[in-house]
């Protein structure tokens, strides 16, 4: 596949970043083009800590390097990208509203995630692969494609024994730059080591970049280090000595007491401190670009500091853009310290892969935005659904064409799509009022275009089922639609002339108008003509009163329909109650 110079979409964010990143691969390698050589791979990465539910805010570490290297696949370049699993990271504390999961798991606080069982229940070994396996299935879906590497297997394995023992060998060098940013000095007896996730669990939730752990400082000097108990298996452990000939490593334990002498050299239970083995492995990988929070953005934090540390292993920081928090309607900011945050599984169980994908790849990495579990969601596939038809007719603006191309395909193809895209609100309407019953949801998403109508419910699908997934977990109880069994006779018998006329008028044209459009034509024109105008007049040659007049002829139909004075659109209802039980429930 031929290399291409620049992006054949457009110049969006995801463009420029991949100009960025292609520029910096050939400086990084200079040479490759004139001398014939292959292009050099492109390595893009992520970090992700199966701590507890991976969610939402979780996903944009995931998705800014996987649309930038989608984009510069699409140019025929070889991208890896991977996605580092920080699975060796202490278990910090037992996460709240988890299923399978009680106080007992307290007492595996200190230990690396892959140390820790898995909520009761769970066919997964430990905590890490259990919440690690929720993702995978989502990203999966999302058409992420990446490689995924265990830190666990990275450290337990030796992979990283040079790092670290090059590490050491200049911790020096690593205290003098992290002195440069810390604002309170160690003192001068032994102390312990902060448990780095601790540390890093604070940094993210604002308390500072001075909160984020660099290693331990005490009467025995720096040690970049952190060892796990080779009794306890937990990170509550002091470096008390180093030799650097030798590799001979002293620590003890403050959790249970126990103290051993290890080689280094040969020891592969313990892990680098998060602001050093972050750049480790930003040099060890050939990192060029990976996005950060703001977090680990501002002065002194991770990102910041691992600027100058990446240079140590012979690195150089890779191209690294901030992004913005992820909400949900009616939530500020979500936070994986806190229970019930919604996962990407959450919101795929609602929508389809290509909106999800629309909502990260249409706003810059920072700007802030919501993904919507409430009413909202509706209005998000209304304007979801006007922009596949700007871009079918070629209306579109150049960025939401881009966009839009992102969303529902990669560089390895298109998506999975749904072949009759009807609105998701028409869907959502239809599956709340058949409350699962899918002979009665055919024959109304067959009559929404009598002149093509469904063969199968499967032609619906999946946005069908996204649909009604969401009536069904995010709609309370008494906003979900009732249809009467029986008239109510006595606000029938309360109208007078104009509302008996009113329902006449519809009741006569119901026959002739059994279609989406036409019962939409029928309800709005009922209030016009009966003020004296055309039923076909436009909002420009009708008094203001009309609107009025349609409101109360609404809300008047909502009542006899469903008891309430709003529900779903009102052409969807009365193709799903059906022409004889409507005129029944009418009065006819």
């Amino acid at each position: 596949m031929p290399i291409v110079a620049q992006s054949t979409e457009t110049t969006d964010w995801v463009s420029r970043f991949a100009d960025e990143v292609i520029e910096e691969s050939e400086r990084r390698a200079p040479g490759a083009k004139t001398s014939g050589a292959a292009a050099p791979v492109v390595v893009v990465a992520s970090g992700l800590s199966p701590s507890g539910p991976i969610h939402l805010g979780n996903l944009r570490e995931v998705m800014t390097p996987h649309l930038v290297a989608d984009e510069i696949r699409r140019r025929g370049y070889q991208v890896r990208h991977l996605i580092s699993w920080d699975d060796y990271d202490r278990y910090r504390k037992v996460p709240a509203g988890v299923p399978g999961v009680d106080e007992t798991w307290a007492e595996h606080i200190g230990k690396p995630l892959t140390s820790v069982p898995a909520p009761k229940g769970s066919p997964y070994p430990n905590w890490a692969e259990h919440f690690k396996a929720a993702m995978v299935e989502s990203l999966a879906e999302l058409g992420v494609e990446f490689d995924g590497i265990s830190q666990t297997e990275q450290y337990t394995s030796g992979v990283y024994r040079e790092q670290i023992l090059h590490a050491m060998k200049h911790r020096g060098d690593i205290d003098a730059i992290l002195a440069q940013y810390r604002t309170k000095k160690a003192p001068a007896k032994k102390q312990q080591q902060k448990p780095v996730d601790e540390a890093e669990l604070e940094a993210a939730e604002g308390s500072g970049a001075a909160a984020e752990d660099d290693g331990s400082s005490g009467s025995a000097g720096y040690f970049p280090y952190k060892p796990y108990c080779g009794n306890c298996e937990k990170d509550l452990t002091t470096v008390t000595s180093y030799d650097d000939d030798s590799t001979e490593l002293t620590y003890s334990c403050t959790s249970c007491g126990f103290s051993e002498t290890v080689r280094l050299n040969e020891f592969n239970r313990g892990k680098l401190v998060w602001k050093v083995d972050w750049p480790m492995r930003w040099a060890y990988e050939g990192v060029i670009f990976e996005p950060s929070g703001v977090d680990h953005s501002s002065p002194g934090s991770s990102f910041q500091v691992g600027g100058q540390i990446v240079g140590i292993f012979g690195g150089e920081q890779p191209i690294g853009p901030m992004y913005a928090f992820v909400g949900i309607s009616g939530m500020a900011k979500m936070s994986s310290s806190k229970g019930g945050v919604p996962t990407p599984a959450d919101a795929l169980k609602i929508m389809e892969p290509q909106l999800l994908r629309w909502l990260y790849a249409r706003r810059r990495p920072n700007q802030s935005f919501k993904v919507a579990f409430d009413q909202e969601i509706q209005r998000l596939y209304d304007e979801w659904n006007r922009l596949e038809a700007k871009v079918a007719d070629g209306t579109a603006l150049p960025a939401d064409v881009a966009a839009h191309s992102r969303a529902v395909r990669t560089a390895s193809g298109e998506l999975p799509r749904t072949p009759r895209p009807l609105p998701y609100r028409t869907l959502a309407s239809v599956a709340d009022i058949t409350a699962g019953h899918e002979d009665q949801a055919l024959r109304i998403l067959s009559d929404l275009d009598p002149a093509n109508p469904l063969a199968s419910l499967d032609e619906a699908r999946p946005r069908y089922d996204k649909a009604e997934a969401w009536i069904n977990t995010h709609v309370p109880v008494d906003q979900r639609t009732i249809v009467r069994d029986e008239p109510d006779t006595e606000l029938l018998k309360s109208l007078d002339e104009q509302g008996r006329e009113s329902l006449r008028l519809l009741l006569d044209g119901l026959a002739g108008n059994w279609s989406l459009d036409g019962l939409t034509h029928l309800v709005y024109g009922v209030p016009k003509v009966q003020a004296g105008f055309s039923a076909d007049a436009t909002p420009k040659e009708l008094p203001a009163e009309i609107k009025t007049a349609q409101r109360s002829f609404f809300a008047l139909l909502y009542q006899l329909l469903v008891s309430r004075d709003t529900g779903p659109r009102l052409p969807t209802l009365l193709l799903a109650v059906g022409q004889d039980r409507v005129r029944h429930l009418l009065g006819a």
